[in-house]
């Protein structure tokens, strides 16, 4: 749309005279860049004053609007653009149409806009009053779009009612100085309606009067909308129209009364919890009890419209009452959570109001088939957010839902940490990202208006909790949680706007919660006069209950037997039931069930890793060309080196890193398993070896992915540069690996130690999961590790926390039978550590990824500087059919072909064996030093390890060396290992970087002495 002044440059630039109809032609001079001279526009300006400043956006708004259709306009804005696009010179276009009736009481006639009457005659052109009557009716539009804008404000929304404004202040709020033109007789003036409203309904002009009831009707009753930043006029009037629109919030009797039998439900649900188990910490959903009814509605019209799978996640307070009456979880199986059972299956379990679940039920109301999923969450309130995402994404991806019409997630928050935790930011972030979009989110915000036990205006800067999603223009609309018939309009919206834009949107239903923080805590400490306030409030369904009996939708015998008494009577027999229960499962309880996965399979066997000689060189081949066909594909010179490089590689049947990747990926892929490649810069790769995606250097965004091109029935191979965010991220590609089994979906990160941003994710999911909630996952973290100079950030990826997280005990030697001892070790631990130091290796630990019969993560130091270390190549004969990833690698000097003559065994792993192998060939002593690399830390090698021990003198001098300092790496987790395998009948003792507080030195002089002296004394015999 034209600015301020361009429907006045537009009239300067017309002809000059008798153009008659022609002029209609004028409005392709829309978008002319060149203006008028200044003087020209100085006079049109001071004749006619009111084009310009606070009123230029309405007189724009008529002028676009009689662009489209003159006969939609007031008759005297028509002739005044007519004129004016005819070539009339400043003022001479202002003139006021005949009358030839007297204007009736309290209203104004059409002539009247631009000249009033007065006394029954029409004034002059360019009289005073005529531009007093223009500034009413400007005034008018900014009282709409004040309430559009500022309505929210002043809108009724806490059943506290604690900060209430009075009348006065909310006008001043509002519409600010827009009603000061205005007395009392002015109150039944007859104004018409701009185009940016839809107040009237099928009427064009409406009294003062009533524009502003009708407006505070909208906008300030239990609704409060914010929506006018959005940059889009299709969506803001999409909005206004559901919003303004007469009679919009009408419900019949018997939606009334499915409301009242649902809010029922979710207050008879808690306050059953409360009598039968009342010492029980259960986070309650008292005071917000109208989640229930809005969450189910959002499923219900969402069905609708043909979502099929509903993926949810939340916060602990409500859980058990979302499970119950959301996901009809069988009640017996949520009071059997109250009693001390033992857990009859594997895991650890977790508290009940941290479980999730999978549901696969009948929608009554649309009569179809729903599957719903609640993903387990941890106490880190948020975390669950870009899970849930990444679950949705993957359903999408699998069905083909390209559009997100079968597919959806829905995330409910608390207020406090919608707005404190960052994780919330990063995760909407991802919404409109083409890798990442879920192609719209519904967020319902539960306000209780308390975090804990602090003030909201101690909790955040902004006005709302729900400001964050300002940032990619998602609406926000703000209900009362005690009117179940607005916050049920409010989820109509929602799931409307959801459906048809396929963006975020938030609901913020402003609640209370009546207990503290949980059942047993006591609020009255810190919010005396809230909690007093709280003691007074009637229960949802008391409330709701009484407005429908006083309106005559129902009676009060049929609320009390159809509707409280019935759902007591199913909790009572649900709990007669959970007493009969003597055991409790986990697996009861597992959000991501894999069907027909484990079925069928062996757990102690493992698929080859290995593939065809032909298979590697065709992807090898294939990967190392240009685009086939395709000769007008410009590739960047040193990127042709590089794929030169590759082909003279593939020729000589060896790999290097990039190539071994390369080559696991597209095995898979001809394999049929879906392979994905996710995180900051992976296209190319932070150390530009990958290419995976090439760039035309002559066509903007021109691109070819060579891995997806590899044979016509392969499987999808994805890879994305993620945004700059490894919390929120990695918690997406956790959800996208819940959802198939059998798919490689890979997390890298830039730099090994920027994983320390998502190490919520990291303990509270990848670690423990399986543990807390039967729940497998076969994510793939790659994290560039090794000590190389570049300083404390770029160097460490902290392998000692993974290592710790490990559950595996440092004391016992599994008795495992040789030919099943790595499988079983595999299958009992929670995770696996590696760091590989071959090519081969990584390309098989890749591959075993997706050949075991189970899944479980896999984290992985990636190298830096060995991915072109001309050492750190493979054979293709490592990789054939037949091989397999080998967790120790052997010394493949001559201290290895003749042990005896051994005085040191040097055992390390990952980039440090080159540093030791080349100091070894330095000094002379292939065969009196050994150099064992153990490949994989976690689950120990005890096996081979011991092998290793036994191969070599008893009184060989057995030492661990790594790069990183005494308190980080793998010496705290491998020397009670070492001590256990050799049955402490030999000491291993430690060569290497001294204890630090920092990862690495900053100093490119200190390290290479700090290496010098690591190298000096693991060969000093």
């Amino acid at each position: 749309m034209l600015r301020a002044r361009s429907l006045l440059l537009l009239r300067l630039a017309a002809p000059a005279a008798g153009c008659g109809p022609a002029a209609r032609l004028v409005p392709a001079r829309l978008f002319a860049a060149a203006p008028p001279p200044p003087a020209a526009t100085a006079a049109a300006v001071s004749a006619e004053p009111f084009i310009n400043g606070s009123n230029s956006s309405y007189v724009e708004e008529m002028y676009v609007q009689w662009l489209r259709d003159p006969s939609s306009v007031h008759a005297s804005w028509d002739a005044y653009f007519s004129r004016t696009a005819g070539g009339a010179g400043p003022g001479a276009a202002y003139m006021a149409p005949p009358s030839l009736a007297a204007p009736s009481a309290n209203s104004l006639p059409v002539s009247a806009l631009v000249a009033p009457m007065v006394g029954g005659a029409a004034r002059v052109p360019g009289a005073a009053a005529s531009e007093n009557t223009i500034a009413d009716h400007l005034s008018v539009v900014g009282v709409i779009r004040s309430y559009q804008i500022r309505g929210h404000l002043v809108a009724r929304l806490d059943p506290l009612e604690i900060e209430r404004k009075p009348v006065e202040t909310a006008s001043e709020i509002v519409v600010r100085g827009y009603m000061q033109n205005f007395d009392e007789q002015d109150m039944d003036t007859v104004f018409q309606l701009p185009s940016s409203t839809f107040i009237g309904g099928r009427e064009k002009a409406l009294p003062l009067r009533e524009i502003v009831n009708r407006l505070e009707q909208a906008y300030c009753r239990s609704i409060g909308v914010e929506y006018m930043y959005i940059n889009d006029l299709e969506q803001c009037n999409w909005i206004r129209q559901k919003i303004e629109s007469p009679g919009i919030m009408q419900f019949t009797n018997d939606e009334k009364r499915l409301i009242l039998a649902r809010v029922a439900r979710a207050t008879g649900l808690e306050s059953f919890l409360a009598r039968k188990f009342s010492s029980e910490k259960r986070f309650g959903l008292e005071g917000g009890e109208v989640l229930i009814p809005a969450m189910k509605h959002i499923i219900d019209v969402s069905s609708a419209m043909g979502v099929e799978s509903f993926v949810m996640g939340m916060p602990h307070r409500g859980r058990l009452n979302v499970l119950a009456n959301v996901c009809r979880k069988p009640l017996e199986q949520i009071f059997a959570q109250f009693a001390a059972l033992e857990v009859a299956d594997e895991g650890s379990g977790d508290v009940k109001y941290h479980l999730g679940t999978y549901i696969e039920r009948l929608n009554r109301v649309t009569n179809k088939n729903v599957r719903l999923a609640i993903v387990a969450n941890p106490s880190h309130l948020e975390a669950v957010d870009p899970v849930v995402q990444g679950k949705v994404k993957a359903e999408q991806f699998y069905r083909g839902d390209s559009d997100g019409n079968k597919a959806m997630s829905i995330l409910l928050h608390g207020d406090a940490a919608f707005s404190g935790q960052g994780v919330v930011y990063e995760t909407f972030h991802l919404s409109d990202l083409p890798a990442y979009t879920t192609h719209g989110t519904i967020h319902i915000v539960v306000n209780n208006q308390i975090g804990f036990t602090t003030d909201p205006r101690l909790t955040r800067s902004s006005p709302y909790c729900t400001d964050v999603a300002r940032v990619v223009n998602a609406p926000i609309f703000h209900v009362n949680g005690d009117d179940p018939e607005a916050v049920m309009h409010v989820c109509q919206i929602a799931a409307e706007w959801r459906n048809t834009f396929h963006k975020d949107v938030v609901i913020d239903i402003v609640s209370y919660r009546r207990n503290g923080h949980n059942e047993i805590d006591e609020p009255m400490f810190t919010h005396p006069f809230m909690y007093n306030k709280i003691k007074k409030m009637p229960n949802l369904t008391d409330k709701y209950s009484k407005k429908l009996i006083d309106e005559g939708t129902v009676n009060a015998d049929e609320v009390k037997r159809d509707v409280i008494d019935r759902y007591e009577k199913i909790c009572e027999e649900a709990l007669e039931a959970s007493k009969k229960e003597t055991q409790i499962y986990n697996k009861h309880w597992i959000d991501s069930p894999w069907s027909g996965f484990f079925e069928g399979k062996d757990p102690l066997k493992m698929s080859d890793t290995g593939v065809k000689e032909e298979t590697l060189t065709h992807i090898g081949k294939r990967v190392s060309s240009a685009p086939p066909n395709a000769v007008d594909f410009v590739i960047h010179r040193g990127l042709q080196r590089v794929l030169n490089s590759r082909m003279e590689m593939v020729e000589s049947r060896t790999v290097d890193w990039a190539l071994a990747e390369a080559m696991a990926f597209g095995s898979l892929l001809k394999e049929g398993y879906h392979v994905r490649l996710s995180g900051q810069d992976v296209e190319r790769g932070t150390f530009s070896h990958r290419h995976h995606v090439m760039h035309h250097q002559k066509v903007d965004m021109a691109t070819y992915r060579p891995l997806c091109y590899l044979y016509p029935d392969q499987a999808q191979y994805t890879v994305c540069n993620s945004s700059l965010s490894e919390f929120g991220v990695l918690g997406f590609e956790l959800g996208f690996s819940l959802t198939n089994p059998n798919a490689l979906i890979c997390w890298e990160a830039q730099f090994g130690d920027f994983c320390n941003t998502a190490q919520v994710i990291i303990d509270q999911f990848i670690s423990s999961g399986q543990a807390k909630w039967v729940r497998q996952s076969g994510l793939t973290l790659l994290l560039p590790h090794g000590m190389e100079g570049m300083g404390p950030e770029h160097s460490s990826a902290r392998l000692e926390r993974f290592l710790q997280l490990c559950s595996e005990d440092p004391e016992y030697f599994p008795p495992f039978a040789a030919d099943e001892f790595a499988i079983r070790q595999l299958s009992e631990c929670n995770m696996i550590v590696a760091n590989c130091s071959v090519p081969s290796n990584y390309y098989h630990i890749l591959r075993r990824q997706v050949h075991m019969p189970f899944r479980k993560p896999l984290i992985l130091m990636t190298p830096k500087s060995l991915l072109r270390h001309p050492r750190a190549q493979s054979s293709f004969d490592d990789m054939v059919e037949g091989t397999e990833f080998k967790r120790v690698l052997p010394d493949t000097a001559a201290a290895g072909q003749s042990p005896s003559g051994v005085r040191r065994v040097i055992f390390c792993s990952g980039k440090v064996y080159y540093d030791l192998e080349k100091a070894r060939e330095d000094r002379g002593l292939q065969d009196q030093v050994a150099i064992v690399r153990v490949e994989q830390l976690s689950p120990f090698p005890f096996d081979e390890v011991k092998q290793q021990l036994d191969l070599y003198p008893a009184d060989a001098d057995i030492v661990w060396a790594q790069e990183e300092a005494k308190n980080n790496g793998a010496w705290a987790f491998v020397e009670p290992r070492f001590e256990t395998t050799a049955a402490k009948a030999k000491v291993i003792r430690y060569v290497g970087r001294s204890c630090s507080a920092s990862p690495a030195t900053g100093s490119k002089t200190a390290h290479t002495k700090e290496l010098n002296a690591l190298l000096n004394e693991a060969f000093d015999l």
